[in-house]
């Protein structure tokens, strides 16, 4: 398996990074390019933007705040929330971002997906699965997780990977900003479904934390909340992932 990837996210409610518990609480952490900035300095070997609202209030991604970012920094970042059409995947590549991430719209039209990686190449579309447990399933949940689909995460996953999606993205609703540590049968359970690369998201509080998720399958590691509050640094964490001999950029 490659190097092993740590990058920090950035959801983003009117043009301010945010932060919640379970996608709700949500309170202001700082400038998203500030961050953007500091987090590139550190060693953040890529960088995730959502725009949290745009789906929710029916509107388009936050394209001044992505030409901003990458106007600021020079390593890859992926931007997602508000995407519905091969235009708004174009016009965010346009803007500066290398990825760009697909979710409620993809569950609505799956085609999505197909359209997107023929136009753009798989490597640009990732799929954003954000997942709630229900027993031994675990659901997909769309508008930044106020809804309900009906669909397995595993079998979405394996769908979107015949569709031509080219990573996923997977964060665990039951843990985000917790500080409890990844869901990491999720995390095992996709990485054994599909060959994608799998970003594993949601419940990070401590160094100690990644080794799992990474363990268990996860070509990457994301985080925003330590991040944000200053508890780790990401070239701190890294120096701690190669004293468990887990191999990082």
């Amino acid at each position: 398996m490659p190097a092993r990837r740590i990058i920090p996210c950035l959801d983003v409610m009117g043009k301010r990074t945010v932060k919640g518990i379970r996608f709700e609480n949500l309170s202001d952490v700082g400038d998203p390019v500030a961050l953007a900035m500091r987090y590139a300095q550190d060693g953040a070997d890529e960088l995730v933007l959502l725009d949290i609202s745009a789906t929710i209030e029916e509107r388009s991604t936050f394209a001044a705040v992505v030409e901003d970012v990458a106007a600021a920094i020079a390593i890859p970042f992926t931007v997602g929330g508000g995407i519905r059409s091969e235009r708004d995947m174009e016009h965010m590549l346009r803007c500066g971002a290398d990825k760009v991430a697909v979710n409620t719209a993809a569950v609505a039209d799956p085609s999505l997906i197909d359209r997107c990686a023929a136009a753009f190449g798989s490597q640009c579309v990732v799929l954003a699965v954000d997942v709630r447990r229900e027993g031994h399933v675990w659901q997909v949940m769309t508008h930044s997780g106020k809804r309900t689909t009906g669909l397995d995460a595993l079998e979405w996953a394996s769908v979107a990977e015949g569709r031509g999606a080219g990573e996923i993205l997977c964060t665990s609703i039951d843990r985000d900003g917790t500080k409890d540590g990844f869901d990491t049968d999720v995390i095992a359970a996709v990485a054994h479904t599909v060959r994608l690369p799998l970003i594993a998201s949601g419940g990070a509080g401590r160094v100690e934390h990644f080794v799992d998720p990474l363990v268990s399958g996860a070509d990457a590691v994301l985080a925003a909340g330590m991040f944000h509050r200053g508890e780790c640094t990401v070239d701190t964490l890294k120096n701690y992932l190669r004293t468990c001999s887990i191999e990082v950029r």
